[in-house]
């Protein structure tokens, strides 16, 4: 049973003792991360958010002080009154090791049972125990951290846009579905029976909206919802910087943009990021690494081998490059390491790609040793070995197949490769744009053009004209801002043309009919006059991750999901009452699978 503070009141934070402090007398509240009976002499380590403070009870504190802080438990919820000293063994692997509190007075706030989690950053748990206890979790310091992290750069966005004349507006969480991109999340409307709301994928077409009433410059940090297959570190509710600005064009949103991030890097990690952060064309980064996000902490770029080896001796590549594939490859300078094993590994993550195989050529000090060098003259295969700045003690690995699968799969094997061979600088960051990106992408499974990023992305001038006659070819202004290989936002600059719009939908099978069905009050609202506009949404989480170093972001996100979007802390989503269905005119059958 706990005690009442009584008159009792917090004075300091326990992570905040220090040299100037001693000789007060104080009181500390917190939690009980450890206790050390010395017989008659008693140490307890108090934790609250800040840190750990020592506190001591020795043969100068009353008995019935003593008894009491005798049964004090780890976890504990304990208020402790007394004076600040100065240790006499320092500990000055912790903030507040110089000093120690000598206690007169103590009051046991709340027992706790043996908690089923260690509570320190390195107890090695199980993620689901973590979820499942999430609040024991959230009390490690480095969870704190993180959370505290994410306030502080939530706290220079706000700051960063209002400065910059941007207006913060709520857009709603109850909105119509859509009928592009990702699975919404629908909400039965009990009042209109049959009906339903969705929870909105980004507040797109609503930012929009608000360029068109006039507010000039919008932004909001807010929740998205994506009712899409799960991967690692994918969430199915997430936090979006979402940003609009009217009478713009690509460099204005990049530039405004860019200030931001250049403002989060100094205020966050003391880092002075140089402007104009380097832009990169879609086409090129394809070409040069493979995958529109490319790392540049290391180099291993791409090689087009493509016209060298048209028609050489090697079947696999002059056979794809005369049906109009590619044959790419890369340099893996130091890569004599890797043993015949490892190279089998290579392959097996490029087969993940959907690459057929992965051919190589190892250059030693013996010579070469490939499995394919016996197609090749002594000419072609030096011709190879040139291109690729091929010497001694290198590697040279090769796919050869469509573009968008030799991309795809030695894109992503350049990454693999430069974490085995320790390439990647943790404390480094390289920042790009990724501009000019395809308008649109083609789906095979509905046989049409799709929006790569979404209808109302304006294309590039000089391509309009290929809206009708090629539209794989037609560049979007669109744009992704990369940090180390990961998308941490991206956007376009938005048609404000009716004409153009049309055009647009035409491209992408839709009738007018279709058009309007879909998103008439937008098109309804363009017709009143709509400033050139364009924005960005930045990812929250992931930018959290990138200040944070972590690699999960169920860690810097207070309450998660799992992988299979369940929360175990909650048991959510869950079964509901019959009653309850019925209010929202709902009848539910499962079939069993």
């Amino acid at each position: 049973m706990g005690e009442r503070m009584g008159s009792l009141r917090r004075t300091n934070m326990c992570g905040h003792l220090g040299m100037q402090d001693v000789g007060k007398e104080i009181v500390l509240m917190g939690w009980v991360q450890r206790e050390r009976n010395l017989g008659g002499l008693l140490f307890i380590d108090l934790r609250d958010t800040t840190g750990i403070s020592q506190i001591v009870f020795d043969d100068t504190v009353p008995t019935e002080v003593m008894a009491k802080a005798e049964t004090v438990r780890s976890e504990y919820v304990v208020a402790v009154k007394g004076m600040v000293r100065e240790r006499q063994s320092k500990n000055l692997n912790i903030p507040t090791g110089e000093v120690e509190v000598l206690a007169s007075e103590i009051k046991i706030l709340d027992e706790a049972e043996t908690p089923p989690i260690y509570i320190k950053d390195d107890d090695n748990v199980s993620e689901s125990m973590r979820l499942k206890y999430r609040y024991l979790d959230l009390r490690k310091p480095f969870m704190q951290d993180n959370l505290k992290l994410r306030a502080k750069v939530s706290k220079v966005v706000r700051d960063f846009f209002y400065e910059n004349s941007f207006v913060e507006v709520e857009t709603p969480m109850l909105t119509k579905p859509t009928p592009e991109g990702a699975r919404d999340y629908l909400v039965p409307s009990r009042v209109n029976p049959g009906l339903f709301y969705a929870l909105p994928q980004s507040p797109q077409l609503l930012k929009q909206l608000l360029m068109v009433s006039g507010m000039d410059r919008y932004y909001q940090i807010t929740k998205c919802f994506r009712d899409e297959d799960l991967r690692a570190n994918r969430q199915p509710e997430f936090t979006q910087i979402d940003v609009e600005m009217s009478f713009v064009d690509v460099e204005d949103v990049l530039s405004m943009n860019e200030k931001l991030v250049q403002k989060l890097f100094k205020e966050i990690k003391g880092i002075d990021i140089q402007l104009p952060i380097k832009r990169m064309p879609y086409k090129e980064a394809m070409s040069r690494y493979g995958v529109d996000k490319p790392d540049l902490r290391f180099g291993l770029e791409l090689v087009d081998l493509s016209d060298n080896v048209r028609g050489c001796g090697f079947k696999v590549f002059s056979d794809t490059v005369e049906n109009g594939g590619v044959v790419k490859g890369i340099n893996i300078k130091g890569g004599e390491v890797f043993t015949r094993k490892d190279i089998s590994a290579l392959e097996e993550h490029v087969k993940t790609y959907k690459a057929k195989g992965l051919a190589w050529i190892k250059i030693t000090e013996e010579g070469i040793t490939s499995p394919i060098a016996k197609f090749f003259s002594e000419d072609e295969l030096n011709s190879i070995i040139s291109l690729c700045q091929g010497e001694k003690g290198d590697l040279l690995v090769f796919v050869a197949d469509s573009e968008s699968v030799t991309h795809d799969s030695l894109g992503n094997l350049r990454n693999e490769v430069a974490k085995r061979m320790g390439l990647i600088r943790e404390d480094h960051y390289e920042i790009l744009w990724i501009t000019e990106f395809p308008l649109f992408e083609y789906d095979d499974e509905e046989d049409r053009y799709v929006a790569k990023h979404h209808p109302f992305t304006h294309p590039v001038e000089e391509d309009i004209d290929m809206l009708e006659t090629n539209p794989d070819k037609v560049r979007a202004k669109a744009y992704d801002l990369v940090i180390n290989g990961d998308e941490m936002g991206g956007g376009s600059i938005r048609i404000n043309n009716s004409k153009l719009q049309s055009k647009m939908f035409k491209a992408l099978g839709f009738s007018e009919e279709e058009a309007n069905d879909k998103f008439g009050f937008l098109l309804e609202a363009f017709k009143y006059g709509t400033p050139p506009h364009g924005g960005i949404a930045f990812g929250l989480d992931r930018l959290i991750m990138t200040f944070s170093n972590s690699s999960n972001i169920r860690d810097v996100i207070a309450f998660p999901k799992t992988q299979s979007a369940t929360c175990l802390m909650t048991n959510a989503p869950t079964n509901v009452p019959t009653k309850q269905l019925e209010e929202v005119h709902i009848k539910v059958e499962v079939e069993n699978e």
